[in-house]
């Protein structure tokens, strides 16, 4: 089976550019764990650096000393002395390297930088230190650094107001695959599915490359579930805590906000979380943006652009799963998934995943519609009843306004089948387009838009649909 990289396309052709430089490049590549960091980087550089070291969690600055002097002997080929501190590590390596060809860019690589970062190791100010006098003055290094802990890479490196202030020149960040991405894994992997099985797979594990390499391609997804998930022993029972614990310090106070998430799957305002957890304010602050910068929640602007009604929306589909399906499930079944296929439960999650996925998926949805080029706005609206005036409460979750004046108010619905619109719901979709044209006050042309895995129906309640995308169009590039 060929080993090679999925999609990356444009991080390869930066890193390209670094190599082909006439100056030293500081590289940072950050994004959620499991995400393929250390693979993009092994496999572009062909697993050849002339450094490379892996932090190494929650171990004392005194071990991890010795390791790094000890990976330098092992490059060297030289006995290193013993060092107190990162200031004398770095000097070392700095020494090391000067020792090297000079006619060709040097390749560190340090992967899980946060985790050197211990208390009181004045590991930022020996990096500081060791780019400032010697990395940045030469025109022969290439120093990439790695790290799940994407808060602590945008905060302490990207966004440092020190002495790495401006110095990084190359910023990446991995997000997960995309289905078409998630597609062509598998497909390289020789797995048959189709891509009903493969759109059920992204519901649970997202575009996270690892979960993806775990599968059987050989076997269903349902036995793949069943073994990875929920038979004793199973190898992603604990993924959840160990994600989370691994991320972020303070990792409970994370969970007790992606917890209310999932508990209201239509989203909340900042002020929402504020007052259902009590988390002071700057603080909260800093657990959404981190939970955005990993890519576990998304920030949905509110139509009419009024920032503070943002919604927040629990986006991590792995996240979403286990609190479904994992944290309650007590059962020693270990053949629950294949068990309750066709489960009420079952079928209500695969309904709220799938509107995730065309939200994740906008662009796509735009191709289709065949307005790429025209210029949008993606939002959500949610309006409380007006008890007052009888006006009852709604919520349409994904509208896409387009600069030519026309509002598509998107219906994102799962089924195994054509989807087949009743009468009922006919009416209860003009009356919708009404309530949002009378509380927005909106003029402009309002359709309505299906996203459906086969489209719909041909039947007389059709005619309420504008414009449809089917799921194998959320499957292009």
């Amino acid at each position: 089976m060929q080993d090679r990289l999925i999609s990356r396309n444009r991080e390869c052709e930066e890193l390209q550019r670094c190599l082909d430089s006439d100056r030293s490049e500081f590289v940072i590549v950050s994004g959620r764990r499991r995400i393929g960091k250390t693979y993009l980087i092994d496999k572009f550089f062909n697993y050849k650096y002339d450094f490379t070291f892996v932090g190494e969690h929650k171990t004392p600055a005194k071990i991890q000393l010795q390791d790094f002097m000890r990976a330098i002997e092992r490059h060297s080929k030289k006995k290193q002395p013993k060092v107190a501190n990162w200031y004398e590590a770095f000097n070392a390596l700095a020494d090391y390297l000067e020792k090297l060809p000079s006619k060709r860019k040097k390749v560190v690589f340090i992967d899980e930088m946060p985790w050197m970062d211990t208390q009181r190791s004045n590991f930022v100010s020996a990096l500081e230190n060791f780019w400032n006098g010697w990395g940045n003055r030469r025109t022969d290094i290439v120093f990439i650094a790695t790290g799940s802990a994407t808060s602590w890479m945008a905060d302490k490196i990207g966004g440092n107001q020190g002495g790495l202030h401006a110095r990084i020149t190359c910023n990446l960040h991995l997000s997960p695959f995309t289905l078409h991405e998630t597609e062509e894994y598998l497909r390289q992997r020789n797995c048959q599915w189709d891509r009903y099985q493969i759109l059920q797979c992204y519901m649970i594990f997202g575009g996270t490359p690892f979960y993806l390499s775990l599968l059987n391609v050989s076997d269903s997804l349902a036995q793949n579930i069943d073994r990875l998930i929920f038979a004793e022993g199973a190898q992603l029972r604990g993924e959840f805590d160990e994600l989370y614990t691994a991320l972020f310090a303070k990792a409970d106070t994370y969970i007790s906000v992606v917890r209310l998430l999932s508990e209201n799957k239509l989203g909340l305002t900042r002020e929402d979380i504020l007052r259902m957890t009590g988390i002071e304010g700057a603080f909260l602050s800093k657990i959404l943006r981190n939970l955005e910068r990993c890519d576990f929640i998304t920030r949905l602007s509110h139509y009419g652009n009024k920032t503070r009604d943002s919604l927040f929306r629990l986006t991590d589909f792995f996240t979403l799963f286990y609190y479904k399906f994992i944290e309650p499930n007590n059962t020693k079944d270990g053949l629950w998934w294949s068990n309750n296929l066709d489960s009420r439960s079952v079928s209500a999650w695969m309904g709220l995943s799938f509107e995730l996925v065309c939200l994740n998926h906008h662009r796509q949805i735009k191709t289709a519609l065949g307005i790429a080029g025209v210029g949008t706005a993606i939002s959500t609206w949610r309006s409380k009843a007006d008890k007052g005036d009888g006006i009852p409460g709604f919520q349409i979750d994904m509208i896409i306004e387009r600069a030519d004046r026309i509002i598509h108010l998107c219906e994102m619905k799962f089924s195994t089948d054509l989807y087949g619109i009743t009468t009922s719901y006919e009416m209860k979709l003009r009356e919708r387009m009404g309530l949002f044209r009378m509380a927005t006050k909106n003029k402009k042309t309002l359709v309505n838009t299906f996203v459906t895995t086969y489209g719909v129906a041909n039947a007389k309640n059709k005619s309420i649909v504008h414009s449809e995308v089917t799921m194998d169009d959320l499957f292009n590039s």
